[in-house]
């Protein structure tokens, strides 16, 4: 499996057979100079969107993918994704509305994209997203959970492998806290590119692993 960082909450993942995933891809449109990603290009088979808002939901995805928007189970090729349902905030959704956590089960393993969650988990939500191996985790505040929620997150799910998203970098100026407030005393590698991973590679303890964004 391959994971790149297209920036935001957008990541294409290429399973080994060469499907194409693409998580909540963002419109350029709308947001003026506080959100300057390039427009993604890729082709996808599936796209997974966790929100209606246009940071998240660009519905013109190029190859004529499968949208998954859901909570339930999908099976597209060899890929089950499964969605569950969650909040964009910590009052049930009263100020954010719903956000839809997945669950992508391919190669053996189980990628978990939060989406823009804006709360910790309870017991029951664990058990509705099940085993994760790799957690894809916003973690700049505001809209989303912020750094020490994202810690609370991590601890509870026991991930092998985590990659923060959802921040404020270069080009998005949002009022979102940098990935440095999450990285802060942790230690981490630092990936200029793709990050290639295989079921039997996974570390035996939780590895971070910062992701330059290529939009």
């Amino acid at each position: 499996m391959i994971i790149r960082y297209l920036g935001h909450a957008a990541f294409l993942i290429i399973t080994q057979n060469g499907t194409n995933i693409i998580t909540d891809p963002y419109n350029t449109a709308g947001y003026g100079a506080s959100f300057r990603y390039e427009t993604i290009e890729e082709k996808a088979d599936i796209v997974t969107v966790s929100h209606a808002h246009n940071d998240h939901n660009f519905g013109e995805v190029k190859g004529n993918p499968v949208y998954v928007r859901d909570t339930g189970k999908t099976v597209v090729k060899t890929v089950v994704v499964n969605g569950i349902a969650a909040y964009h905030d910590d009052k049930k959704g009263q100020a954010r509305g719903g956000n839809t956590i997945f669950n992508i089960e391919t190669d053996g393993l189980h990628v978990v994209h939060l989406g823009d969650l804006g709360h910790t988990l309870t017991a029951d939500d664990i058990r509705k997203i099940g085993p994760v191996d790799i957690l894809l985790i916003p973690v700049g505040g505001t809209y989303t959970i912020d750094p020490d929620m994202a810690d609370t997150v991590v601890s509870t799910l026991k991930p092998k492998i985590v990659i923060p998203m959802h921040y404020k970098t270069d080009k998005c100026s949002f009022p979102i806290l940098s990935v440095e407030d999450f990285l802060k005393n942790k230690k981490y590698e630092h990936i200029n590119g793709d990050l290639e991973i295989k079921a039997d590679q996974l570390p035996d303890s939780i590895a971070l692993y910062l992701l330059d964004h290529t939009k």
